[in-house]
């Protein structure tokens, strides 16, 4: 009986124990993590983006009047002028238009010409009216003095000295009143006048639209560089607004990056950037920061400086990074896969002989497009596992192999 009681109590202790036993840790292939160290120094907080090449000088070719293409003459690629004919448009309507437009101002001009004969006629009537009527007053003024000399010498009558001054009331007041006359009638002239004239610049500006109109329809280029779209064919039929074709500056190029939103929050105008086009970097600087959302990105300009590369073209694909700042004197290391910025995450340090890690917080500081700041949570030298660990989240320990 001892013996048995021995033995069961071997047994729970043995039972106990192994219930205490933590389980064994995963083990994970080292040759499929990326591993960092931790150092402390300058970090460089960068952005990086792709995108593309993008004129800054782009005009777009609209129909001014409906139409339908007879011919094109360019096609896209071709270096052009500003008098470059990209195509031609036909449309009888607008022709027919402008030559009725036409013919109401020639109409009009012949009647502004009848009227201004009409209305000096008029004018020189009462012109000839005021003359008379100061002939008459003068007449009238010479026999009142000759009444009076007469008098004088007594050979007329006071009487006919008071007939002689009422004709001169009666030819004054008679050249006031043809004064007044031509002076109204001027008057009227002018107004008339005016008005015929205004009719007649506006169906002059109204013709004017439709020889433009016309014209439009001979497609020019509008400014020198490179016909980047044109994709009308003979025979079809261009509405008013549509857009004809695209012509891209060559010389003045911007380049327009996409940027993930969590890494643009810093980013401000002026900030040094660099861009690769393939066949070389340029520098320049951001000039436009997009304050919208697309798709997780938000779009950035870039100015360029210098001479661009040979092959720089319109639309052409490349790779941007911009510097935002220089950070002297931190701890930094290489950018978790899933390590935010501003962020405390757990992390997994390899240990001093590199056969485990383990689990540790690490807050997390300002980051850039590889690198990210350590405020605590790791020291200078410690190496972490910078790879996707999201299936070990239930587990504190990891050996390594």
């Amino acid at each position: 009986m001892p013996i048995l009681l021995g033995v069961s109590a071997v047994l729970v202790a043995g039972t106990v124990g192994l219930s205490q036993l933590k389980p064994a840790a995963p083990t994970i292939e080292r040759s499929t993590l990326w591993v960092d160290k931790v150092v402390k120094g300058e970090m460089l907080r960068q952005v990086r983006g792709n995108g593309t090449l993008v004129p800054e000088d782009l005009r777009i070719v609209s129909a001014m009047t409906a139409g339908r293409v007879e011919r094109v003459v360019v096609r896209p690629g071709a270096r052009v002028e500003p008098g470059t004919v990209l195509l031609q448009l036909s449309n009888p309507d607008v022709q027919l238009q402008a030559l009725d437009a036409e013919r109401q101002v020639k109409q009009a001009e012949a009647e502004l010409a009848q009227q201004r004969s009409v209305l000096e006629s008029q004018r020189l009537t009462s012109v000839a009216a005021v003359a008379s009527a100061r002939r008459e007053l003068n007449e009238a003024e010479r026999g009142v003095r000759v009444a009076e000399r007469l008098a004088s010498e007594g050979l007329a009558s006071s009487m006919e000295i008071e007939r002689a001054r009422d004709r001169v009331v009666e030819a004054r007041e008679s050249f006031e009143s043809e004064t007044r006359r031509l002076e109204v009638s001027t008057d009227a002239v002018r107004a008339q006048l005016a008005l015929r004239e205004s009719e007649v610049e506006r169906l002059r500006a109204i013709a004017r639209f439709q020889q433009e109109r016309v014209m439009s329809m001979t497609v020019k280029a509008g400014q020198v560089g490179v016909l980047q779209t044109l994709s009308l064919q003979p025979g079809e039929w261009v509405n008013p607004g549509q857009e004809m074709a695209r012509v891209a500056g060559q010389d003045r190029l911007k380049a327009v990056v996409r940027v993930p939103e969590t890494q643009a929050r810093d980013l401000t105008l002026g900030l040094p950037a660099e861009v690769d086009t393939r066949n070389g970097v340029v520098k320049g600087r951001v000039s436009r920061v997009d304050p919208a959302v697309q798709g997780g990105t938000v779009a950035v300009d870039i100015q360029l400086e210098g001479a661009l590369p040979r092959g720089a073209r319109p639309d052409l694909s490349i790779d941007a990074v911009i510097e935002i700042e220089r950070l002297p004197e931190v701890m930094h290391v290489g950018r978790p896969s899933d390590g935010s910025s501003e962020a405390t995450v757990g992390l997994f340090r390899l240990d001093r002989d590199g056969h485990y890690a383990t689990r540790v917080k690490v807050e997390l500081g300002r980051g850039s497009a590889d690198r990210i700041e350590v405020r605590s949570g790791l020291e200078p030298g410690d190496e972490i596992i910078l790879s996707e660990m999201s299936r070990w989240d239930g587990v504190e320990r990891v050996r390594l192999k």
